[in-house]
């Protein structure tokens, strides 16, 4: 099935990463482009040596998760082969949030998640915005509203950065968290952006 969960940026839909039949599931609810990939979501940085190749120190991996930052790695074989087939790359998401920390340590296997909106439109703050997709969802999480619902910097999601590349980075989306992101890369760890 497919749940609704409140995160530390926005509104999110979350399924089993393992299923493919769930993952599927999520491309239609959103009407996304099945080329566009979907993140995972974990509950701890530990576990996510399970599923990525990981070319940073841990220390960075922990300066930076958990928070509204995706990082995108090279997957590992233990990633089901249906996620995202037409990359070697996956990001992962461990948001700041307890009860999606909890919920992700709960399940078996990695989460899939993505923003709780049809692709194209704006990311949600609240549960009412999204309830179009209710009928579509197995359960919605009511966390209450998610930072200002006034704001739009609040709705840019996490921060997207891909790390597979050794001693570079580059940034996919700037979202909520760029400039402390960036400064955590660049200033302490001395990686290089690659120039988008």
């Amino acid at each position: 099935g497919l749940v609704a969960v409140p995160t530390d940026t926005v509104y999110g839909v979350a399924c089993l990463a393992q299923d493919s039949a769930a993952v599927r599931s999520i491309y239609s609810l959103k009407g996304r482009n099945g080329a566009k990939p979907l993140a995972i979501c974990l509950g701890d940085v530990e576990r996510l040596y399970r599923y990525c190749r990981v070319n940073v120190p841990d220390e960075l991996l922990r300066d930076l998760l958990p928070g509204p930052v995706t990082l995108v790695l090279e997957r590992s074989e233990e990633l089901n082969k249906d996620l995202n087939p037409f990359t070697s790359l996956v990001g992962v998401r461990i948001p700041d949030h307890p009860f999606m920390r909890d919920l992700a340590r709960a399940c078996p296997g990695p989460l899939a998640l993505t923003s709780a909106n049809v692709s194209s439109q704006g990311s949600t703050l609240t549960v009412l915005e999204f309830q179009d997709l209710w009928p579509q969802l197995s359960l919605v999480i009511d966390g209450g509203p998610i930072g200002d619902t006034q704001s739009p910097e609040c709705r840019l999601g996490s921060t997207v950065v891909d790390l597979s590349v050794s001693g570079r980075f580059s940034i996919i989306r700037p979202g909520c968290a760029l400039t402390p992101t960036v400064e955590i890369l660049k200033k302490k760890y001395g990686l290089i952006p690659e120039s988008s």
